[in-house]
């Protein structure tokens, strides 16, 4: 999903932003030529994530410089485990810690807080899904945070599946309306997916063939009216205010699908360390 050349641009274009024309704290205090030990460190529990962008901060100041992990992404760590050992220039080290920890403590918190909404669904066949309310630029590796934390992923971009939304509605006049002339216009690869705040809106995407059918901020009664009505003719899926407390009372309503802002915008930065 994360691509080399994907992952080398952005860690360059990020240098370049933290370093600008020269860190002149490290260059100044170094002659380029020391060594230096250091170890990655967490101070909490957590799913680790982002180990090769880790690593390829490194490579790309100096392909001299060793990473070596204990743990893989995907992996549970606690607090206290040694994750790496770094070995190398002391300049560039010091050079690229921060920027490498930016990474890889964002993406661990977004793995870490996807697992806990995924363990709180249980043994209910039903994932947790991320949404668009990302950071800039960064959403392919939100995405894959997402993934290795368990969940599964919502559409990557505005190409890849026709939501029509309540705005949208209203432009068009009706659903009915807006998906007719969706499927007159888009490629039979893509899906089209309604949002609908009510019940009668539930029946419109039914009747007019929705190929999935978000539930947008309602009761779990309604929810559960909602499945009764789509019957499985669509793909369901629960949205808005999900929280730790109640996505295992959404998923019991009988939804595929639970989107949720939180896992991303919400998830805390995992505390990890670079110690010399």
């Amino acid at each position: 999903m994360l691509n080399n050349f994907y992952i080398e641009d952005h860690i360059k274009e990020a240098l370049k932003e933290d370093i600008g024309f020269g860190d002149i704290t490290t260059e100044n205090i170094t002659d380029g030529h020391e060594l230096l030990s250091a170890s990655l460190n967490t101070r909490a529990d957590g799913i680790l994530c982002g180990a090769e962008v880790f690593k390829t901060v490194f490579k790309i100041l100096s392909p001299d410089i060793d990473v070596h992990f204990y743990f893989k992404d995907g992996d549970k760590i606690k607090k206290g485990d040694k994750l790496a050992d770094i070995k190398g220039s002391a300049k560039y080290i010091l050079m690229g810690e921060r920027v490498a920890l930016n990474y890889i403590q964002r993406m661990s918190g977004i793995a870490t807080e996807t697992a806990k909404y995924q363990a709180a669904i249980g043994d209910l066949p039903v994932k947790v899904v991320d949404t668009r309310k990302t950071t800039p630029n960064f959403r392919a590796f939100e995405k894959y945070s997402v993934k290795t934390g368990g969940g599964a992923l919502h559409r990557f971009n505005l190409s890849d599946c026709a939501m029509i939304k309540d705005n949208h509605i209203k432009f068009a006049g009706s659903i009915t309306n807006a998906v007719l002339k969706l499927r007159t216009n888009i490629s039979h690869a893509h899906k089209i997916e309604v949002e609908c705040d009510t019940l009668d809106q539930v029946k419109e995407a039914v009747e007019v063939g929705a190929d999935i059918i978000m539930l947008d901020n309602m009761t779990c009664d309604m929810m559960k009216e909602a499945c009764k009505i789509i019957n499985k003719s669509a793909i369901v899926e629960a949205s808005g205010n999900v929280t730790l407390d109640s996505i295992r009372s959404i998923a019991e309503c009988g939804v595929d699908i639970i989107s949720s802002s939180a896992i991303v915008a919400k998830a805390p930065t995992l505390d990890l360390g670079l110690d010399m």
